[in-house]
């Protein structure tokens, strides 16, 4: 385990590789799963303050879930997620020209619409983060459909923790990132 400040960060993060490969795996993120993605306590103003702007790219089947149920649910645990269409694939999730699933906020983020990528959840993920009581772990969450992003990752050369550092340095900070770095870069040298 690495420890930066309140985070504990499995092993697994800095040893496994991993980069997204659209081409194999179709976006299957955005619909396999019991619940939509899992979502922050202030992240539910947000996605709530921005979906005049995000409507003409979510789908029509996903603008009438969020009219019916609104735009976060809260599960029997407490936890906060993304509504989903019946039973399958988030609300914000689009189909691209190719029938990839995509983000439809994080499309309406790239034509500069809103300034909110999309849920943190998803842009760290395969990192699924756990509040314990003084520590967020960060661990490491294997998902067989996430086998081709894996292999794809090994043959780039490419961890986890640098596939995802641009949402690692979003979540935690610059600092924080640069001390993670560090750590794995010292624990190589051991």
């Amino acid at each position: 385990m690495i420890l930066i400040d309140d985070t504990v960060i499995s092993e697994d993060v800095a040893d496994e590789f991993f980069v997204c490969d659209l081409s194999k795996c179709k976006g299957a993120c955005c619909v396999e799963g019991d619940l939509g993605a899992p979502l922050e306590e202030e992240e539910l103003a947000i996605i709530e303050s921005i979906q005049d702007q995000i409507a003409p790219y979510l789908s029509e089947e996903g603008k009438a879930v969020i009219q019916q149920v609104g735009t976060w649910v809260k599960d029997e645990d407490g936890d906060f997620s993304t509504p989903v269409i019946e039973g399958r694939e988030c609300v914000y999730a689009i189909y691209d020209d190719k029938k990839y699933l995509k983000c439809g906020i994080e499309q309406a983020y790239f034509d500069g619409k809103i300034d909110f990528r999309k849920p943190i959840s998803c842009h760290l993920y395969p990192i699924r983060i756990a509040k314990l009581a003084e520590y967020q772990a960060l661990n490491y969450d294997r998902w067989s459909i996430c086998s081709d992003a894996c292999s794809h990752g090994k043959q780039l050369g490419v961890p986890i923790y640098k596939f995802l550092k641009e949402p690692l340095i979003r979540k935690f900070g610059e600092k924080w990132y640069g001390e993670l770095e560090k750590e794995i870069e010292e624990r190589k040298e051991e």
